[in-house]
């Protein structure tokens, strides 16, 4: 017979391995008797483990959750992805970092020395897209909060903040309103109250995707903006999201589309480039071959000018095909470029004046 203390990790495992366990099963499992199962059952209770015990034929046993955290028993493979996952939550700006590292150190040090090893060969360099903002920390407390709304299926009142230093280029609450178009709401507004649905990232950011009461709309709000209100609201039946997938969704409105087309402002022209030398670089856009050295391009952005500017990174040759729209954003970008290069050449020249008077 095994020692106890083998035996009640041996009983722990099984326990954490289905939902309910009949004990003649466990006293099989374990090669001891019915009574033996009850004891250990017993200690593990006075360690902390919440053991409740299943009516039936033969009786049994359900390990629950308590009120605090008893020590835990994994796997090599469980061990491994908990060590992953802990290195990759120090990296995910959710403001969970430090914790995270300190629960990775603890894991750490009661590992055997061969997962030990494999943990430590495992580092995580983060390396983010330039932007010109960095993506700000969110409270772990909020995102607990709207995933709970999620899950309960109850509506979410909150206060939204105002942007701070906003392009206005880019929406911060996706939806055709006054505020898409990067306006922070008025001091003192009320609360918003929506039906929320997700809870996604996006290039280190995180977003609730919510259907909004008032403005009865679709909208996409910064979690690290959003102060939830207590109590939450009644529950409601989800309304369908447009399209059926978040992810589509979600990446059309961060391109100012409502519907599958990529945006609101769609372009066609003719690129002096063969095909394969832009497809790479078109994520939702269309490539069509015409020649070695043309290809066709059907894309869209959520302004002209957007689009315009996206086109005009190629080193090519550019025939637009259409709209009109499209061809007046190349003349406007094409005078502003003008007038840049010629503002800089009279500097330039400005300077050699003035060293050559010096001289």
């Amino acid at each position: 017979m095994q020692k106890t203390s083998a035996r009640l990790l041996a009983l722990l495992s099984l326990l954490q391995t289905r939902r309910d366990w009949p004990g003649t099963l466990l006293a099989e499992r374990l090669d001891v008797s019915a009574r033996t199962v009850r004891r250990d059952v017993d200690r593990l209770r006075e360690l902390g483990y919440p053991i409740a015990s299943t009516k039936g034929p033969d009786g049994g046993y359900r390990l629950g959750a308590g009120s605090e955290l008893p020590p835990l028993l994994f796997d090599d493979e469980q061990a491994i992805a908990l060590a992953v996952a802990l290195r990759n939550a120090t990296t995910t700006g959710v403001g969970v970092e430090e914790a995270a590292a300190r629960a990775l150190h603890t894991v750490r040090q009661v590992m055997p020395a061969r997962l030990r090893h494999r943990i430590d060969t495992l580092q995580v360099t983060p390396v983010e897209r330039p932007t010109a903002r960095p993506n700000p920390q969110v409270d772990s407390g909020v995102l607990m909060a709207l995933s709970a709304a999620v899950h309960a299926r109850e509506v979410l009142r909150f206060d939204y903040a105002p942007v701070s230093g906003s392009s206005g280029l880019v929406p911060d609450s996706y939806g055709p309103v006054p505020e898409s178009n990067g306006q922070s709401a008025p001091a003192g507004a009320p609360p918003r109250r929506v039906q929320p649905h997700h809870l996604v990232t996006w290039e280190g950011r995180w977003y609730l995707v919510a259907w909004d009461l008032d403005r009865a709309d679709w909208r996409t709000f910064r979690a690290d903006r959003i102060a939830p209100r207590t109590p939450t609201g009644p529950r409601f039946t989800p309304r369908e999201l447009p399209g059926g997938d978040v992810a589509a969704f979600v990446a059309g409105r961060f391109q100012g589309s409502d519907g599958p087309d990529g945006g609101p402002c769609r372009g066609e022209v003719v690129l002096g480039l063969p095909a394969a030398a832009v497809s790479p670089y078109i994520r939702d856009g269309v490539v069509e071959e015409l020649g070695p050295d043309r290809c066709r391009l059907v894309s869209a952005a959520w302004s002209w000018a957007a689009l315009a500017a996206d086109i005009g990174r190629f080193d090519a040759d550019v025939e637009v095909v259409g709209p009109g729209e499209l061809r007046e954003a190349f003349g406007r970008l094409a005078r502003r470029y003008a007038d840049a290069a010629d503002a800089a050449g009279d500097a330039g020249d400005a300077g050699d004046a003035g060293d050559a008077s010096g001289g």
